[in-house]
Formats: structure tokens, C-alpha cells, sequence
């Protein structure tokens, strides 16, 4: 019997712990490491941040999910992987060994890099669901007395469509209470121009983006630097294409939220050969560690280079379908390992995206993800924001019913049309 530790119960994790048991059968064991008891479709926080959802409906409880298919569930963060032990250790001091290990922890949240960044400072974040019902909490305050809002992504930040979401979303719940007129918005993020994403553009992301702000009324601040934060006031540095700062502003908020940039866990930081500097865990293309072969990772933990260097500094973003692409191939090169077979399945890192606008929503679509691309697909309607809608509660489904098969390969490309491409290649 082989024993596989899966650390991390978000949607990768969760995703491969039930791709795994489809593939492997009930002969071998599967444990998940995960922080908390419950599981949240981290794509709903942007509604949960307005009141549109609640922490309860985009959650699942972890375990009873996980038994329904024999897999085992350790509701502690790992405090440290020992590679070289084939263990991970855990908070409450669990020790607990592997044949395998994968690793889909998801990133810190690098608040600590910008004074007075985070809900320990003075922004809101859509990180995290504990995060987002923070935020909903703050909102509410800001509506009894409104006034300027500021929202945007950090240096560094890799993740920019929660944050284009919670601006529009933010927009479009104003309207709706008659608040709009009272509450000048402003867009600030390290992108070199709006739509970039961390992806160099998607199609005309830049001119469908700008024209979306446009209709909004929500100005923007491109190039930038946030410096620092303080009660009500964020200090921040536009800066040329040559990455020279042309202007300082100090914009006032009343209500912030603002993506950080993102680092590896702490668990995994500094270790030789599993980790770059900033504690992203290397990979090749079969989502394996070079130094480590029986350690597997996927998701935002992953280290991949920027798509682009641009003056201030962006990461690539991991979407959910590039994140299904690389669970579906660990799950492939873990089978055929175990039966004795190369592993040799590679993910395909497309890029899938739907970004809800609060009354309407956008879809890009980046095949492959680095330029250039064999396709390059935007869309914008109503239909993306209901699409949405239905993917939350097919995802939620899927996680409660313990639903083993893959998912974005039956839906979302079918939805869109293009149906032929897999996340994932399988070359055995």
C-alpha cells in the first residue's frame, strides 16, 4: 500500500485527494493536510465581501467529504516538511510520513512587506474567507457613512482578478443602494496598464477593461508602487515605462482592500532544492520537484516565472483551470509511478479565467498562458456572471459529494466552446 500526504484542502488540494482515489482505487492511502475543518470556494469571497454570500454557503466541511471516499483528513497547518524524512510535521506536533507528498498549500500572504498593508493594518483582503467576512464587516460600517474607496493589487501581487471583481462588484452593490453618486472610486494596481493581469494582456483585455472602468466612473493608477498605508490615506508611487516615479499621490479612503504579493508557506521556506528564495516550490513539467522526485506540487505554490518583466514588479496568476490541469497530471504520474510506469503526463498552464462584474462579467481565455498563444479568447456579458454563479454551485456539489471525477474538463471548456483542449496531456 502506498501512503500519500496531500498538504493543503483548498481547491487543489481537495481537487487531487478525489482524483487520486478515482484513479488509484480504495488500495492505497490518502491523507490531507489541511488548515481548519472546512473547505471555501475561494472564488466566491468577492461576494462573501458585499454580503452577497456568507462563509457558510461557499463552504463544505472537509472531513465527512473526505470519508465518504476512505481518505483521511488532519485539520492542522503543517508546521514544517522534512523532504529528506519523507515526513511533514504538523502544528500540534504530529509527525506524519509519506511515499508521496503533495504539495497545494496555497501562498502567504505577504501583508507584512508594505506598512500598514492588510486586516491587520489598514486594507481589507478577499485572500481568504475569514478575510472576505472581515471585509463584509468593514462594509458595513462604510455604508452608514460613505465616502472614497480604493482598491488594487500590491508590488508583487500575481492575483489580480479579485481584485478587478471586488472593484466592480463594489461599483454595482453602490448602485444598487443608491450610494454610487456619494463615493469616488480609484483602481490602484502594479500592472503597467489595465488588463495586463500578470499575463501580458489577454486579446483586448486592456481596451475592454478600461472602457468597463470608464462606464463606472472608477479612475485608475497604473505602473504603481503602494508604499505604505495609514489610517485612511495610502502613499502611492506612479511610475514610468522605464520604471522612473513621475508621481506621488496620497490617495484618501475611507474603505481599502488591496491583493498582496505572495510568498511560499512557511513550512516549506528555505529548503535547498525544494524552493526558490521567495519559498515558491520548483517544479519541472511533470509538476515534480527536480531535487525531491516523490514530492509533487500544484497550484499558487508553485514557482513559475513573470509572463513578462514589467517596472513594477507582477507575478504570473495560477487560475482554477490551470490549477485542475496541474492536479490532474500529478494524479496521472502518481498512478503510473505506482503501477510501475514513467511519468510522463505534463500540465497543459492555460489560462482560464471568469470574472464576475457584479451585474455582468468578463471571460479570457490564454492558451498557453506565456505568449504567444495558440488561442486568445475575451468575451463580456451577463452570462459570464451567471456562469459563474453556476460554477460556484457546481464546484460546492462537487466537493460534498465527493464527486472523484475531474472538473473543469467536463464544464468550463465545454461552456465556452472549446471543448477539444484538456488541461491535462497524458503521454503514457
Amino acid at each position: 500500500m502506498t501512503n500519500i500526504v496531500v498538504l493543503g484542502a483548498g481547491i487543489g488540494g481537495m481537487s487531487l485527494a478525489y482524483e487520486l482515489r478515482h484513479r488509484l482505487g480504495r488500495g492505497h492511502r490518502i491523507t490531507v493536510i489541511g488548515d481548519g475543518p472546512r473547505f471555501s470556494f475561494t472564488p466566491s469571497n468577492p461576494w462573501v465581501a458585499v454580503g452577497w454570500r456568507t462563509a457558510a454557503e461557499i463552504g463544505v466541511a472537509v472531513a465527512p467529504a473526505l470519508a465518504k471516499h476512505e481518505i483521511d483528513f488532519v485539520s492542522e497547518p503543517a508546521a514544517r516538511v522534512h523532504p529528506d524524512e519523507n515526513r511533514v510535521e504538523t502544528a500540534d506536533g504530529r509527525s506524519l510520513t509519506y511515499d508521496y507528498l503533495a504539495i497545494t498549500t496555497g501562498p502567504r500572504l505577504a501583508f507584512d512587506e508594505i506598512p500598514g498593508l492588510g486586516p491587520q493594518g489598514h486594507t481589507q483582503s478577499v485572500c481568504t474567507t475569514p478575510h472576505a467576512e472581515g471585509a463584509w464587516a468593514r462594509y458595513q460600517k462604510f455604508l452608514d457613512n460613505p465616502g472614497p474607496v480604493v482598491i488594487g493589487a500590491a508590488p508583487g501581487a500575481s492575483c489580480f482578478g479579485p481584485a478587478y471583481e471586488t472593484a466592480m462588484i463594489i461599483d454595482a452593490d453602490l448602485r444598487k443602494r443608491k450610494l454610487r453618486d456619494r463615493v469616488p472610486m480609484t483602481y490602484v494596481t502594479s500592472e503597467p496598464y489595465i488588463g495586463h493581469m500578470g499575463l501580458g494582456g489577454v486579446g483586448d483585455s486592456k481596451g475592454l477593461l478600461e472602457s468597463e472602468m470608464r462606464q463606472r466612473h472608477i479612475r485608475w493608477i497604473a505602473n504603481a508602487r503602494i508604499t505604505s498605508v495609514s489610517e485612511g490615506e495610502m502613499a502611492v508611487e506612479e511610475l514610468d515605462a522605464k520604471g522612473q516615479v513621475v508621481q506621488q499621490h496620497a490617495l484618501p479612503f475611507a474603505y481599502a482592500m488591496v491583493i498582496p504579493a505572495f510568498t511560499g508557506v512557511e513550512a516549506v521556506r528555505g529548503i535547498d532544492g525544494l524552493v526558490n528564495p521567495r519559498g515558491f516550490v520548483l517544479i519541472d513539467k511533470h509538476q515534480r520537484n527536480p531535487k525531491y522526485r516523490n514530492i509533487f506540487s500544484a497550484g499558487v505554490c508553485v514557482a513559475i516565472p513573470p509572463v513578462e518583466v514589467t517596472p513594477v514588479p507582477t507575478g504570473a496568476p495560477k487560475t482554477g483551470f490551470m490549477i485542475e490541469s496541474m492536479v490532474s497530471t500529478i494524479a496521472a504520474n502518481v498512478a503510473a509511478e505506482i503501477e510501475g510506469r514513467p511519468a510522463t503526463a505534463e500540465a497543459t498552464w492555460n489560462a482560464v479565467c471568469l470574472a464576475d462584474m457584479g451585474d455582468t462579467g468578463a471571460a479570457f481565455v490564454a492558451l498557453p498562458q506565456i505568449p504567444p498563444r495558440n488561442v486568445t479568447w475575451t468575451k463580456v456579458g451577463k452570462w459570464v456572471h451567471v456562469a459563474k454563479i453556476g460554477f460556484e454551485k457546481y464546484y460546492l456539489g462537487k466537493m460534498r459529494s465527493g464527486n472523484t471525477e475531474p472538473f473543469y474538463e467536463k464544464s468550463i471548456m465545454k461552456m465556452l466552446g472549446i471543448e477539444r483542449l484538456k488541461p491535462a496531456t497524458v503521454k503514457n
